[in-house]
């Protein structure tokens, strides 16, 4: 995509006041509990896939993920040495326009020989993918990724809820990003701490994240592009293409990191009133999801 069209695009976006929608309209208070996904049931990875650097898709090597106690849990303890074995565990369904919320938090020390920029360090992969596409020894899928991070208590700051591209690209502040990860304005969560991590995703437009209820980043149409992914299939990476949609993952990238909760809110479904299953928060019309009552004889 060129920059011409780029810039004319995020002027369309801002003409629209897309950003100011995305941080408070969808699903923040119209949805009820019900209408959730809880994507992580708190028993067992039913519905995840892991794929880990150098294994095939399903080798859930040395048992990295793993639910105990009602935590979805990414574990080094099996490993003798981490040996670049980036993890990925993939939800079985994609989406396109949807609210995200995960809370997570960083527990223990790295696993041995793990990369020292990779500390307190993980993330969710948005608009992934198909892990089925993955290369064997690639090492991160093709994603836009909302990058967790954690302080180390020395005083220093470290946001979290950043933008990383591994093998895309997204429009920040009207151009493309230039560099593979930008910080957020979030504060820094020092320790275990539990973190409340939201993004709300539409589609190829714009995407915003969130700290414990707080806005932090807003970039928007993301697209392939970039480097920062390695021994992939260049099939999977048509630069310049928008992305529309794609796989959720939770990331392992060498430091144990917990979860107690992944839960989705699709913003794509039957906007018409007249239907039975209607909702008032979509923002996405998918007309042929509309059902209605049968009509009485």
């Amino acid at each position: 995509m060129s920059r011409s069209i780029v810039t004319l695009w995020a002027t369309a976006l801002a003409a629209l006041g897309v950003s100011a929608l995305t941080a408070s309209s969808p699903g923040h208070a119209a949805a009820t509990d019900e209408d959730w996904i809880q994507l992580f049931n708190g028993r067992d990875l039913t519905g995840w896939t892991p794929k880990i650097t150098g294994h095939a898709l399903g080798d859930n090597y040395a048992n990295t993920f793993r639910v105990e106690g009602g935590i979805l849990k990414v574990s080094y303890d099996d490993y003798d040495q981490f040996d670049g074995r980036f993890g990925h565990l993939f939800y079985e369904k994609p989406f396109s326009y949807y609210r995200l919320v995960v809370e997570y938090r960083f527990t223990g020390k790295p696993a041995p020989g793990a990369p020292i920029w990779a500390a307190r360090n993980s993330g969710v992969m948005l608009h992934s993918q198909d892990p089925r596409t993955m290369g064997l020894q690639q090492d991160f899928p093709i994603s836009i990724e909302a990058q967790f991070l954690s302080g180390f208590g020395d005083g220093k700051p470290r946001p979290t809820m950043n933008v990383c591209t591994p093998g895309t690209e997204v429009v920040y502040h009207g151009a493309l990003l230039p560099e593979h990860c930008r910080n957020s304005t979030s504060k820094t969560f020092d320790g275990d701490q539990w973190v409340r991590a939201e993004v709300v995703v539409l589609g190829s437009g714009p995407v915003t994240h969130m700290a414990n209820g707080d806005t932090v980043m807003e970039y928007s149409l993301p697209q392939y592009g970039g480097g920062s992914v390695r021994n992939f299939d260049p099939a999977a990476k048509p630069d310049g293409e928008l992305i529309s949609g794609g796989y959720l993952a939770l990331q392992g990238e060498s430091h144990p990191v917990e979860f107690r909760k992944v839960e989705l809110l699709n913003l794509a479904g039957c906007m018409d009133p007249k239907a039975q299953n209607y909702k008032n928060y979509y923002v996405k019309s998918e007309r042929a999801q509309c059902r209605y009552a049968e009509k009485a004889k």
